[in-house]
């Protein structure tokens, strides 16, 4: 928790917020300038700003309560977009609300004018002409469902100026509807759950593609993934993402390097086999240059692991349980019908159904040390996206909720595992909050239940989007991307 002192209420809230309004919409054309020009992208505690709205923007400021028991106001951090917009900046991701707070109790500590601090800070950014990558690098999504098609929105508002991921196809089978092509680029466009897309798509016939926000994405018909030629296309080197699930092997999945033009592949969801299951942020140091195909484990793996290694870390699990409140999913019937697995057959907007989950023995391919200590299952239950996790553990020293809430809140605030972990505190939040969060999971603090060294801890999670952000994450280091990350912590 950093000390800053507590800010004094205004005098006029109406006319604090119109400044402080005015700050927001001006940030905006700073953001835009600092991401496509110079490749830098900003943050307000971990809350990325482009492509933000003005009360977006605000929210963002408000939310910095949480961290730092204070406000942040758009005053403080306005100055500092300004002072960014002037330097002469190599790619990298800037935390203005950190540098904000930083200059408030460190650096007016040192009798630092607001452009010294900076300067100091950021000076071996300063000048810097290393760029992520020496050239784009393309992707193709093999499939194009609830993951894939996320996965196209992540990748269209991570472009930037081109000169890292760039989304190049998709590939799907032809379907029966003269109108495919358009029908495909209208799943993009809206979606019932995450909105309208973000942005103009329009549609190319005589070039078989539609082009999104500038981005022209090519649509491959394909029945099999080693019957296909990228470079007629102009892909070269490119990171196949196979977000269909029908082959989960390393022989399946290796049929996709058999492509000319594919380089690497990876698989959103469970791999089977000696295929590594990766995780962003807990075991993704183990993705090797030489690594061509991995896996991005599950939506639910991704989830639980993040916290699972903190609390582990930090009071040693001895043995737990993982129930799963899963949405409902396109694996299960929308009324009642013949399925080959127990129970999905019946209607699932109707329904809690239970099934299993392999996610808590998945959590053992992550984690070693937790190897054989989970059980696991699930219930399927009738909402379309967000899911919870409660991880009902035996603890190796005896806790509080107390302990444990803060615990959590600092590794979701301050730690490495921040882009995994949110924390909230809200009494007042259900599912239908979460839709949109880009972390692998959300702590609800105040469900936490403690007893000596029984632990209950409550964990939503955005099983489509956060999950696809997860793999985003991957996909850049398979890439070779790496953003130098300011400030810098030590």
């Amino acid at each position: 928790m950093t000390n800053q002192p507590k800010r004094a209420r205004p005098d006029d809230y109406f006319k604090d917020w119109k400044q402080r309004e005015a700050l927001a919409e001006g940030m905006i054309p700073l953001v835009g300038q600092l991401s496509r020009e110079k490749n830098v992208k900003c943050y307000i505690y971990g809350k990325p700003l482009v492509n933000r709205s003005v009360y977006q923007i605000m929210k963002d400021h408000r939310y910095v309560r949480q961290v730092a028991g204070n406000e942040l106001s758009e005053k403080e951090t306005f100055p500092v977009f300004n002072r960014l917009s002037q330097l002469d900046l190599g790619p990298a991701h800037i935390d203005v609300g950190r540098l904000a707070v930083g200059y408030s109790l460190q650096g007016t500590a040192d009798g630092l004018s607001l452009e010294q601090y900076l300067d100091r800070e950021l000076d071996s950014l300063i000048g810097s002409t290393g760029k992520p990558l020496i050239e784009p690098q393309d992707v193709v999504l093999y499939g194009f469902g609830r993951i894939g098609r996320l996965l196209a929105r992540i990748l269209i508002d991570k472009t930037d100026g081109g000169d890292c991921l760039r989304l190049r196809a998709i590939v799907v089978r032809k379907g029966k509807a003269p109108n495919d092509l358009e029908k495909r680029a209208s799943l993009l466009r809206r979606d019932s759950v995450h909105g309208p897309f973000e942005g103009t798509i329009r549609v190319d016939d005589e070039r078989q593609s539609f082009v999104a926000n500038g981005n022209e994405i090519k649509v491959i018909y394909s029945d099999a993934p080693d019957a296909i030629d990228y470079t007629e296309y102009g892909i070269h080197n490119a990171i196949i993402i196979d977000n269909t699930g029908v082959w989960r092997d390393e022989a399946g999945l290796s049929r996709h390097l058999q492509s000319k033009g594919a380089s690497k592949v990876i698989l959103t969801a469970p791999g089977k086999g000696k295929l590594k299951n990766i995780v962003a942020g807990i075991n993704s140091d183990l993705i090797e240059s030489s690594d061509n195909i991995i896996s991005a484990a599950s939506c639910t793996t991704n989830a639980i692991v993040p916290p699972l290694k903190a609390m582990d870390d930090e009071f040693g699990i001895v043995a737990g349980h993982v129930e799963t409140v899963h949405a409902y999913t396109n694996d299960q019937n929308l009324i009642d019908n013949y399925h080959d697995a127990s129970r999905r057959g019946r209607s699932a907007p109707l329904n809690m159904v239970i099934t299993e989950t392999g996610a808590a023995v998945a959590v053992g391919k992550v984690l070693p040390q937790l190897a054989g200590k989970l059980t696991g299952n699930a219930i399927r239950v009738p909402t379309p996206n967000v899911s919870m996790a409660i991880l009902n553990l035996t603890l190796a020293r005896e806790t509080t909720t107390t302990e444990v809430n803060e615990f959590m809140r600092y590794q979701a605030l301050h730690s490495p595992l921040h882009q995994q972990i949110d924390y909230s505190a809200s009494p007042e939040v259900v599912s239908s909050d979460f839709v949109g969060s880009r972390h692998a999971c959300i702590f609800d603090a105040k469900a936490t239940i403690v007893n000596g060294k029984h632990a209950v801890l409550y964990l939503w999670y955005d099983n489509e989007y956060g999950y696809s952000c997860q793999v985003q994450r991957i996909l850049e280091q398979m890439a070779g991307i790496n953003y130098a990350v300011y400030p810098q912590k030590g």
